[in-house]
């Protein structure tokens, strides 16, 4: 089966499973929208960096990289992504039925499909990430990818297959609000305020120095035009400061209120 081809069109991808090539029982089936061989790097080098699921503890316990079988199982010809995850979804419930012990955390699909880690998941990914040193990517002629251009076509095939991905029903966090929510009552502590802060000031920040055109400033007009937004910065500052008690020593509007509530402060 030429089923690692991705030069036809319209192509979603394949869908493979992984077995040994001494047995016929497999463990795990994925999807790519490239080479299987492509994919097959891919796992093994997050297996090889250390990353924890039961499917890359599997592949680090096997004797060699060769050990593995990537087999193309389904060829999905179309222009949605979503059948792509709909093919790997049918795949994973056909295998578990006949008895092979899948490896797979989820029952397949585009993204994790609402699956939600448990506290002691995130608590056990956030001991094993903290401190760890990640290599540098080379750059210039060194960068693997260095000189390649995509072709306009498959520019376009990535963007109409990825809109929405993250948007609407298909978010993970889709509906979830208060508690409900990964993020709810977290707060960034002063420290990692300082350290982005600072990561952001003068020559490090991307946009130093730079100033927009005066076509980038009719077309961020255009798109504000409606909006409601502060007159003035006088009435920013009663919005964003005044209204929520907060006080910016980088606010002139902040100083004059301070000087003018206590004379003493006033300058001379």
């Amino acid at each position: 089966m030429a089923a690692d081809r991705v030069d036809q069109w319209p192509f979603a991808g394949v869908v493979y499973a992984v077995r040994l090539y001494e047995t016929g029982e497999y463990r795990y089936v994925g999807i790519t929208s490239k080479t299987i061989e492509f994919r097959r790097r891919q796992h093994l080098k997050a297996a090889h960096g250390g990353r924890k699921t039961p499917f890359y503890d599997w592949l680090r316990k096997l004797d060699s990289d060769e050990a593995a079988y990537f087999e193309p199982v389904e060829l999905v010809m179309s222009d949605r992504l979503e059948d792509l995850g709909e093919a790997e979804r049918r795949w994973i419930a056909k295998l578990r039925r006949k008895g092979h012990r899948l490896l797979n955390l989820t029952e397949g699909g585009l993204g994790p499909r609402g699956y939600v880690w448990t506290d002691e998941q995130r608590k056990a990914a956030g001991d094993r990430s903290r401190g760890r040193k990640h290599q540098n990517v080379p750059t210039g002629p060194d960068h693997p990818s260095w000189g390649r251009k995509h072709s306009e076509e498959l520019k376009a095939h990535w963007s109409e297959v990825r809109k929405g991905m993250n948007s609407g029903a298909v978010n993970p966090n889709f509906g979830k609000f208060g508690p409900e929510h990964p993020s709810y009552g977290h707060t960034m502590s002063e420290e990692s305020r300082r350290l982005l802060s600072e990561m952001r000031r003068g020559e490090k920040n991307p946009n130093f120095g730079k100033t927009a055109s005066a076509e980038t400033r009719a077309k961020m007009s255009a798109v504000r035009k409606g909006r409601p937004m502060p007159s003035s910065r006088r009435s920013a500052h009663t919005r964003h400061h005044t209204n929520k008690g907060v006080y910016k020593d980088t606010c002139q509007h902040c100083i004059d209120d301070m000087q003018s509530t206590q004379p003493e402060m006033r300058k001379e």
